[in-house]
């Protein structure tokens, strides 16, 4: 059982736990940018999983996941988002689409033709995305604390949790970044993506043909609990789960209890 970080203060000291070793690693070429990925366990009848971090973090905020699915038996693959992590990026303006357009060059590469998508914050939106785009290719989609429409966003208020966090992400961007002196200028560009998408709208969310389950956590920082319920509405056979005690940062926070919401939900597909 892991300890608690309600606070995240351990996560600002040291960060989460290191990811296991990986069978794969490397990066992909792929629309301007250089696509960092692992993959951890073995190949076998489960769907693979892939994990997408948060905007401004990076594979390694998974550290407490990764481990128990790969324990559990699961196939497991992390991707840096463009400009995250180890990740690189052209000048263009971040975008989901173009986001979801990596994961799948990254599928391609890796030769996984379906997988089950985690998505925590921005990755959550861009894996929604994905399953849009191209649901022959994904499972299902368990989609953690993030909004669909600009109105699902809570206005910012700065916590010690949130500062906390933001304190790490200063820290791991530095250490590796293949720009380490541009953190400004990339919070700047993520946070302008963030305010300004993504715009869906109920009849898009309508169109989800794969299974969801729409993740909140009971303080969320940044998302309105009324439009995750609304989301959890719009698309066709959604399931809902509320996790207690918990903010945003749920994994790090509370990860077993995170992990069982991931093994719950991975358990339902086929």
């Amino acid at each position: 059982m892991h300890s608690c970080d309600d606070d995240l203060a351990q996560f600002a000291a040291t960060g989460a736990p290191p990811l296991p070793a990986s069978e794969r690693e490397g990066h992909i070429e792929h629309d301007g940018a250089s696509l960092w990925y692992a993959a951890c366990g073995m190949r076998g009848d489960r769907v693979p999983v892939v994990l997408l971090h948060g905007g401004l973090g990076h594979s390694g905020n998974w550290g407490h996941q990764v481990p128990a699915l790969v324990a559990a038996g699961h196939y497991v693959v992390t991707i840096d988002s463009r400009g995250h992590g180890r990740s690189t990026r052209d000048a263009r303006p971040y975008r989901y689409e173009l986001m979801a357009s990596d994961v799948r060059a990254v599928l391609d590469a890796l030769h996984l033709e379906r997988v089950a998508l985690i998505g925590w914050s921005d990755g959550a939106c861009t894996s929604l995305i994905l399953a849009a785009q191209a649901p022959e290719r994904v499972a299902g989609v368990f989609f953690f604390g993030c909004n669909m429409s600009p109105d699902g966003a809570k206005p910012f208020v700065a916590t010690p949790v949130i500062d906390h966090c933001f304190e790490r992400h200063v820290k791991d961007y530095r250490q590796l970044s293949a720009t380490p002196h541009e953190f400004d200028a990339f919070v700047e560009a993520v946070s302008t993506m963030q305010k300004t998408e993504p715009n869906w709208s109920a009849h898009q969310l309508a169109q989800i043909r794969v299974p969801v389950t729409i993740a909140q956590s009971e303080h969320d920082e940044f998302i309105k609990r009324e439009h995750a319920e609304y989301l959890a509405r719009s698309i066709p056979g959604a399931q809902w789960q509320l996790l207690e005690r918990v903010s945003h940062f749920a994994p790090l926070q509370r990860p077993a209890q995170f992990n069982r919401a991931l093994e719950s939900f991975l358990a339902q597909l086929v």
